[in-house]
Parts: C-alpha cells; structure tokens; sequence
C-alpha cells in the first residue's frame, strides 16, 4: 500500500474576509472531491483571510498511480485564478 500525501499553501486573492476565504476555499474542496478520489481538507492558516493550506491525501497499491493523482489535483488547483500556490510539501510512505 501506498499513501501519498500533500500540502499546498495558497494565496487567495480578493478575500477581504475569513467569509470570502472560506467561500473560496470550500468551492475548491468540494470540486476536487467531486472529480478526484481523494481526501482533502484545510489544515492550516484557518484564521487568516488571505492564506490557507490545504492537505491532500489519495492511496493506492503503486506509486505512480498515487503520485499523478496528486499532480492533477495541482494542477486543478493552478488553474484557478481566484488562488496562487506558493508552496508545496510532498510526503509519499
């Protein structure tokens, strides 16, 4: 069995409030967890309106499959423009 976990600290721009951070941050979750099968939450940064971390975690009996599962919910993620990711920690066990 393979885990592969990550954690992705984010930029939300045109948040002026943990409301407006939270709105955007739940769109995200709830998109990645419709299309991807993984587990997915915020995991830090909860009470700061313009930054946020969110945590990623998908398992599998080989590493490759694991490994472009978290690269396309990257990359989902980049393509938003309402978010910069400006860090990414990867954990594979």
């Amino acid at each position: 069995m393979i885990i592969v976990a990550c954690e992705i600290e984010l930029i939300i721009y045109n948040s002026n409030s943990l409301k407006d951070k939270r709105h955007v941050i739940k769109s995200i979750i709830n998109r990645i967890k419709e299309r991807y099968n993984v587990a997915i939450g915020e995991t830090d940064y909860l009470d700061k309106w313009n930054r946020s971390e969110i945590s990623v975690v998908t398992v599998s009996n080989a590493k490759l499959p694991s490994e472009k599962t978290i690269d396309k919910v990257i990359g989902f993620i980049e393509k938003d423009s309402r978010v910069e990711i400006i860090h990414i920690e990867r954990y594979v066990y």
